[in-house]
């Protein structure tokens, strides 16, 4: 009988360890994950949802997060992403929020009314958004919840046209040049590309053609 009850004892020691340990890991950061609820649908629905959205809303999944921003003060975000990278996504910006990675504002594009453009020059991070690449009539990753923008405004899209450089989001040309250093930028010393690429996301910046310095994207199989 004491036998049996030391054995208990130690595995409710056990127990309280795991648990413990997993507290101070997470603390009181909601990073959570749930499908699309009525109340997001409502928000999202003819914004970055619209009428003719060929994706399942089952394939999608609302995640909150926290962040530190530019200031270095804790910020809640939120962001929505295909179910098939919701974990890795998680996983990622806890892993960006530990290290208090500077990311000036996570929300949903639709506070923006859906507008790229309009998202991208308020230097907001986004992943979800149904619409065709630009100048283009091909579906972004960003359709399918596959793609993620970080930090745009230092991480700008860039691109040559003859001899024309063009530089999205408007505002963000004295960050197209990346041979200099300021505050945000990635490159491959940067966190947030190592974290990325190690969980097999390709990155903007490796383009040939253009170069999309805030973009992360996966494929699935």
């Amino acid at each position: 009988m004491n036998r049996l009850l030391k054995i208990l004892t130690v595995l409710c020691w056990i127990t309280w360890l795991c648990v413990s340990n997993v507290g101070a890991r997470q603390g009181d950061v909601p990073f959570t994950q749930t499908e699309i609820t009525p109340e997001v649908l409502q928000r999202i629905k003819g914004v970055s949802y619209p009428e003719n959205c060929s994706v399942p809303i089952e394939q999608l999944r609302y995640l909150t997060i926290q962040h530190y921003n530019l200031d270095g003060e804790v910020c809640s975000g939120e962001l929505i992403c295909h179910r098939d990278i919701s974990n890795e996504l998680l996983e990622i910006f806890r892993q960006l929020f530990e290290a208090k990675y500077p990311i000036e504002r996570i929300v949903l594009v639709d506070e923006y009314g859906g507008d790229d453009e309009a998202s991208m020059a308020d230097n907001n991070s986004s992943a979800f958004n149904y619409r065709y690449v630009a100048g283009t009539k091909r579906l972004s990753k960003h359709s399918r919840g596959l793609a993620i923008d970080i930090n745009p405004k230092y991480n700008p899209y860039v691109r040559k046209r003859g001899e024309k450089t063009v530089v999205s989001p408007k505002g963000s040309e004295k960050y197209a040049d990346r041979s200099k250093d300021f505050p945000c930028k990635i490159d491959k010393n940067d966190l947030c590309y190592k974290l990325f690429k190690a969980h097999g996301f390709t990155w903007g910046g490796d383009w040939k053609n253009s170069k999309d310095y805030q973009h992360f994207e996966k494929s699935l199989p």
